[in-house]
């Protein structure tokens, strides 16, 4: 397996931060370091939420601290997000498509609303998993819109929006927390970490 420092700057080489944020250029080097989105470094807090669907989209169950010792792929989005439909997703299920019953890997989607209510619901989580065959299980995390709270997801992961990808390693600490990554290559690094 290769050493953390090497694999944290393999991941950071291979992600691209999208300009759905306005962000005029994409943050690499030294900028890219003092982005102040992201817990890259650190270990991975747990994701509770109400709801979750297995494959088949029934009422399931997801667990960051139960996945230890595996390599977990969490996939934020909205369904309203074109973002989350012209990358995001294709990204899912290329990944899922590999690695959705690997032993040594754990996936997960969740819908981490914080703006749209009413175009990001729960019942948007199903026809998503549907729509992109995706055999894996999904979460919804609204937020609350009263209050403009973010949702507890986006909180604990400092994410900036969607589509957000977050990759923690088997001792649970996060090794990837941005935008965009080059799918192609992710897979490749997850097969070698779990060959």
């Amino acid at each position: 397996m290769a050493n953390p420092d090497s694999r944290r700057k393999f991941l950071k080489q291979a992600g691209a931060l999208s300009s759905t944020l306005a962000l005029s250029t994409a943050l690499s080097g030294n900028a890219r370091a003092q982005n102040t989105r992201g817990i890259e470094g650190y270990e991975a807090p747990e994701i509770e939420l109400d709801y979750w669907i297995d494959a088949d989209g029934k009422p399931g169950h997801f667990s960051v601290t139960e996945s230890r010792g595996k390599w977990v792929f969490l996939k934020c989005f909205q369904n309203w997000c074109p973002g989350c439909h012209s990358s995001g997703f294709p990204t899912l299920q290329a990944f899922s498509e590999r690695f959705h019953d690997h032993p040594k890997v754990a996936i997960a989607a969740i819908q981490t609303v914080f703006e749209g209510y009413r175009s990001n619901t729960q019942d948007d989580v199903r026809k998503l998993q549907l729509r992109y065959d995706l055999p894996i299980v999904m979460g919804h995390d609204p937020g609350d819109e009263e209050n403009h709270t973010m949702p507890a997801t986006m909180q604990g992961y400092r994410t900036g929006g969607t589509p957000w990808l977050i990759l923690i390693d088997p001792a649970g600490v996060v090794v990837y927390n941005n935008f965009h990554v080059d799918r192609t290559k992710l897979i490749e690094f997850v097969e070698q970490q779990v060959a």
